[in-house]
């Protein structure tokens, strides 16, 4: 394994630095300048920030069963070119992960790409709401939590008794907070875009009754509760509502959620459908607030792939939008604007979601594992679908400018990711 030296890197907290990095650690960190030792490589990171590897702890990895829209290498490729080390992916493959057998397969799969892939099990057996899985042997498999995102669990008794279980055995539930009897086939946000396109719109009041109902069931039997991309500013509110009142409940939010808004939909470009959708400028607005005042923990991708045949229906297109290569560059945009600092994102894009899933944190100390990014705080780029990694191209910030980009990423000290332009 080679020795490696990275020279001069400033990390968040404006302090400059020199890191040797051998047998994949973290060997000395001293002040910059004043290692000299002998490496395999020199990385001169003047200018470059360095981060502890950032954990997404939201994707969909397609795989098993939908390798034709990603796999678990290209969405290892993903992540690693958007300074991402650590991704928790979501069961709704096929097979669905509810065995130690699908968890198995991923953590094998995974194994050789460098990023650390952290399965996520079913709530219920094959996502059906029916019966519930073997938290137990899930466990004991590798999964990290349990979620049947997606889809929600439709059955509230169902879903007590899960969060029950998860209590007791310290688990995490992730729940997809979307009444399907309120959505009734919407495929975007319900309101003045709706009627403008004509089609049929996705209630807001789906989103939030199942929130609120989440909270209500985790606080009834004294357990926890993360809620799932949250898009609507009565969520933020039910949330900020509950962590008041001290119920254990985090949630996390997707960089789109905070920029954009449902007057993209407008264009009928279906890689602009996600669920849950773009909603107003009010519920931007609110998500912000969110972000910026604690209420939302984390800030995930929601990575979801589709081919470019499935998304080129506006109206039958599946929803999904690509987002683990712009998550950070994306995030940044409120760093330069003023309302984040760099710590601010390191809590919600590295420390938080390990915290949330029980993880070890990463840090950049002498002796921590080598997992790290740095980052090109003032590079411009525009996002090109097609230069991106994964194998699809539904990238929601497509054609976008953005400041601030990945430029190195590596995992147990060898370098996995190198930006070319």
């Amino acid at each position: 394994m080679q020795t490696i030296l990275l020279q001069h890197a400033t990390d968040a907290y404006g302090i400059s630095s020199d890191f040797l990095i051998q047998d994949g650690i973290i060997a000395k960190r001293a002040p910059a300048g004043t290692l000299q030792d002998a490496t395999d490589v020199v990385i001169p990171a003047k200018g470059l920030t360095i981060f502890p590897g950032l954990f997404d702890m939201h994707v969909h990895l397609r795989d098993p069963g939908f390798t034709q829209k990603e796999d678990i290498l290209t969405g290892a490729a993903a992540a690693l070119a958007g300074g991402v080390t650590d991704v928790a992916c979501m069961p709704n493959t096929k097979p669905t992960i509810d065995t130690p057998e699908t968890v198995q397969y991923i953590l094998d799969k995974a194994a050789p790409t460098g990023v650390k892939v952290h399965p996520i099990g079913c709530i219920t057996n094959g996502m059906k709401g029916e019966s519930l899985c073997d938290y137990p042997a899930l466990m004991q498999a590798g999964i990290c939590a349990i979620s049947d995102d997606g889809r929600p669990v439709e059955n509230a008794e169902q879903m007590r008794l899960a969060l029950e279980q998860a209590r007791d055995l310290h688990l995490p539930v992730i729940s997809h907070c979307e009444d399907l009897s309120i959505i009734h086939g919407g495929i975007v946000n319900k309101g003045a875009v709706s009627e403008q396109l004509q089609v049929q719109g996705m209630d807001r009041a789906s989103e939030d009754y199942i929130t609120a109902r989440e909270i209500i069931l985790a606080g009834s039997v004294h357990g926890s509760i993360h809620i799932a991309h949250v898009s609507t500013k009565g969520s933020v509110e039910i949330v900020r509502l509950a962590k008041r009142e001290g119920i254990a409940v985090t949630c996390e939010t997707c960089p789109h959620y905070f920029l954009l808004t449902e007057e993209k939909v407008l264009s009928k470009d279906a890689d602009y459908r996600m669920s849950p959708p773009l909603r107003t400028e009010e519920d931007r607005k609110a998500v912000l607030e969110g972000v910026l005042d604690g209420t939302i923990d984390c800030i995930v991708t929601d990575h979801a792939p589709h081919t470019p045949e499935e998304k080129s229906d506006f109206y039958h297109a599946p929803n999904g939008v690509i987002g683990m290569e712009t998550s950070l560059a994306a995030t940044l945009t409120l760093y330069h604007q003023n309302l984040l600092t760099l710590p601010d994102i390191v809590r919600l894009m590295a420390d938080r979601p390990r915290e949330i899933l029980h993880l070890p944190k990463q840090t950049l100390e002498a002796g921590a594992p080598a997992n790290l990014t740095l980052v090109d705080l003032n590079k411009e780029w525009i996002v090109d679908p097609n230069k991106l990694h994964s194998k699809a191209r539904n990238a929601v910030f497509k054609q976008m400018q953005f400041r601030g980009k990945a430029v190195l990423t590596m995992t147990d000290g060898v370098i996995r990711y190198r930006d070319k332009d």
